[in-house]
Order: structure tokens, then C-alpha cells, then sequence
């Protein structure tokens, strides 16, 4: 396995992690809770398209993202994607029924690049969080 593969792993479980403490600490709205649930920090941006909506979280040097669809029904295809500058993008892709995500990049202090997708609607952010 090369570094970046453990790297991103090890992202992943700290990012869980952080997210079963505060939600373990704090009762939030609904609406929150589905997020916060998934994605630890506090949002730091909204990324809305005609299908969906795009929720970027950062905690230290984490950056975590999700896509929400803007309709509940059926499964559909979902995506989404964060890339820390410099790094490959690491995606969540498939047919979901309620979220793509969440995705967890170690971003430091460079800027990453978020992108979403609900059927055939998507958003892309270009590079943010510098």
C-alpha cells in the first residue's frame, strides 16, 4: 500500500472519529444532524445546483464534503469529490437514495477543489479555501 493510500485512510478514521465525538457532545437541528453526523468542523461552504446542494466541512487541516439531493425519492447516480491541491481527488461515486459521501481530504493550508453531482446536474467549485 504507498503512503498516499494510508494517508487517506488514516484521514478517513480520524474524520469518523471526530464525527461520532460531536455527536456524541451535541444535539443538533435535524437538518444538521445529517450532516454533522458525516462530516466533522463546521461548514465552511454551500455549493447549491439545480439537483442539489454540495456541504463542505474543515476541522484543522481536514477538508470533508457530502452531496445532498434537493428531492427525496428513489436511487440515483451521486457524486462527490475533494481534491487538496497538488494531490488526486478522492471520490465517492454511485446510485444513493440520500447522500454521496462523505469524503475526507488532508488539505493542510492548500487549496482544495469540490465537486458534486445529482443525476445530471453538478456543481464545481474551482479552487476554494485558500
Amino acid at each position: 500500500m504507498d503512503s498516499g493510500a494510508i494517508r487517506r485512510r488514516l484521514a478517513l478514521g480520524v474524520a469518523v472519529l471526530a464525527a461520532s465525538g460531536a455527536l456524541a457532545l451535541v444535539a443538533p437541528a435535524e437538518a444538521q444532524a445529517v450532516t454533522a453526523a458525516n462530516c466533522a468542523g463546521r461548514e465552511v461552504r454551500t455549493l447549491s445546483f439545480d439537483t442539489g446542494t454540495v456541504h463542505v466541512y474543515r476541522q484543522g487541516g481536514y477538508v470533508c464534503a457530502i452531496t445532498l439531493p434537493k428531492e427525496s425519492g428513489g436511487r440515483r447516480m451521486m457524486s462527490v469529490s475533494v481534491q487538496a491541491r497538488g494531490n488526486r481527488p478522492v471520490v465517492d461515486k454511485g446510485k444513493y437514495s440520500h447522500r454521496a459521501g462523505p469524503v475526507t481530504v488532508h488539505a493542510g493550508h492548500r487549496c482544495v477543489w469540490v465537486k458534486g453531482t445529482v443525476g445530471r446536474s453538478s456543481v464545481s467549485s474551482g479552487w476554494i479555501l485558500c
